[in-house]
């Protein structure tokens, strides 16, 4: 299958690994991307460094991706201590363009916006006047920003109008398939809808399991949860052919989706139904899992790397071995 294959650091985020040291990873496993999804692992970002690291990657025959968190001011997520929205958007265009990334990724936020004052529709209109303030910045240096739907925080169609809002012709979409099932979304509807706009990936698997007030997701390794993923990619390569599949695992965390509660589609459009009808599907097919729980002290933190470790690592072997991911696709 003709995709590239790469890894997001946050997959390793108990390492604490800087940019160089997952540079070395990544090329161990011959990967073609590394998405270094924060400015932190870069230490200092000055021009010299920079130029340092993308000569480290060239080297290794590994592209770079950069990327942030939210750049929505009133979001639950947003850290005001690094600057203005803005400011820290633009400073990942500079070190996106610094690193020879072709796109900055960034986030509105997270599903707890969906019920913050104004609703998402507010926070949407936030973001998109941040992108807009940076627009000639970004153009400038020929970088796109990669908006992601971001743990629960914007359905592929509020997504979309986003990115309309803000100009598809230099903003576009991190397509994550493990967020869609946060959002209330089978995958695969996910991805048909976003594909025309996509510029990068963030990629895991899912089990969805009922509960008393709806159901209960929890990712997986790829291969490992209940994501038809034979077909996801297969329509992947068949849409959006030029993207990267990112790797971002973020196993064993059960996340409550109270859907029954009386006041949870108040933060909601109304749902297509046959959409509805196949992630309700979905839902009825799973089975619970034990969350991940690593023990205190110490032996905690050696137990949660070699968690995470194991897991991306299986995910790469299912993308290349089950699925047939070849480098340099």
């Amino acid at each position: 299958m003709h995709l590239q294959l790469g890894i997001d650091n946050y997959s390793l985020r108990s390492f604490g690994w800087n940019a160089a040291q997952l540079i070395e990873y990544a090329a161990a496993l011959r990967l073609d991307v590394l998405m270094l999804s924060d400015l932190d692992v870069f230490g200092t970002r000055a021009d010299t460094h920079l130029r340092e690291i993308r000569a480290r990657a060239a080297d290794r025959g590994l592209a770079l991706q950069v990327g942030m968190l939210s750049i929505c001011p009133s979001s639950v997520m947003f850290d005001p201590r690094r600057g203005t929205a803005g400011e820290q958007l633009r400073e990942t265009i500079r070190v996106a363009g610094a690193v020879g990334s072709p796109i900055a990724r960034c986030v509105l936020g997270k599903v707890d916006d969906r019920r913050s004052p104004g609703g998402i529709g507010a926070r949407i209109a936030e973001t998109v006047a941040v992108l807009q303030s940076v627009r000639s910045f970004a153009q400038d240096r020929g970088i796109k920003v990669a908006v992601e739907n971001h743990a629960g925080d914007l359905q592929s169609r509020e997504l979309l109008g986003l990115i309309d809002a803000a100009g598809r012709d230099w903003v576009g979409a991190l397509v994550d398939a493990g967020n869609a099932t946060w959002a209330l979304e089978e995958p695969l509807c996910n991805l048909a809808r976003l594909a025309p706009v996509a510029l990068t990936s963030g990629i895991r698997d899912s089990v969805l399991w009922p509960a008393p007030d709806g159901a209960v997701l929890q990712w997986a390794a790829v291969g490992e949860g209940s994501v038809d993923l034979k077909n996801y990619f297969a329509q992947f390569a068949r849409l959006c052919p030029q993207v990267p599949v990112i790797l971002e695992t973020i196993s064993g965390r059960p996340i409550p989706i109270p859907f029954r509660a009386p006041d949870f589609w108040t933060a909601y459009p109304p749902s297509d139904p046959r959409e509805f009808a196949a992630f309700m599907a979905w839902i009825e097919r799973g089975q619970p899992r034990p969350p991940f729980v690593p023990p205190a002290g110490p032996a905690g933190v050696l137990a949660e790397q070699e968690f995470q470790r194991a897991e991306l690592e299986r995910s790469v072997r299912y993308c290349r071995e089950v699925l047939g991911l070849e480098r340099g696709a």
